[in-house]
């Protein structure tokens, strides 16, 4: 009924930049808190960067300065441009979007993935 599609990794030199995509379709009520998640070979999911419905927005400290969260309510999108990569930069990026599609109740939806690679 929800679906999050991710776009916009690849392949990139340290110092460049990248911008993902990440767009919400389905049978949307409201959308509330939407985020960036990484995982790196052989470690845990972490937090990148976070931006809610109001209020603050989060960036973990690794990324703080170079990648900027952004989100368009209109159009359902969630957008994480990422400057000055670093190779440490490397993993899979999933986009997460807490959902409620009726007047009750939200729940945590995922994107598939994107790789992102940065080379030194």
């Amino acid at each position: 009924q929800v679906q999050l599609v991710e776009s916009g990794g690849g392949l990139v030199q340290a110092g460049g930049s990248l911008r993902l995509s990440c767009a919400a379709s389905g049978n949307i009520f409201r959308i509330y808190n939407m985020s960036w998640y990484r995982q790196a070979p052989g470690k845990q999911r972490e937090l990148v960067a976070a931006i809610p419905s109001g209020g603050s927005i989060y960036y973990a400290d690794s990324v703080k300065g170079r990648f900027t969260i952004s989100r368009d309510n209109a159009r359902n999108t969630v957008t994480l441009q990422m400057n000055s990569l670093k190779p440490e930069d490397t993993a899979v990026y999933y986009c997460k979007a807490r959902i409620s599609i009726n007047y009750s109740g939200a729940s945590d939806y995922w994107g598939q993935g994107t790789q992102v690679t940065v080379s030194s």
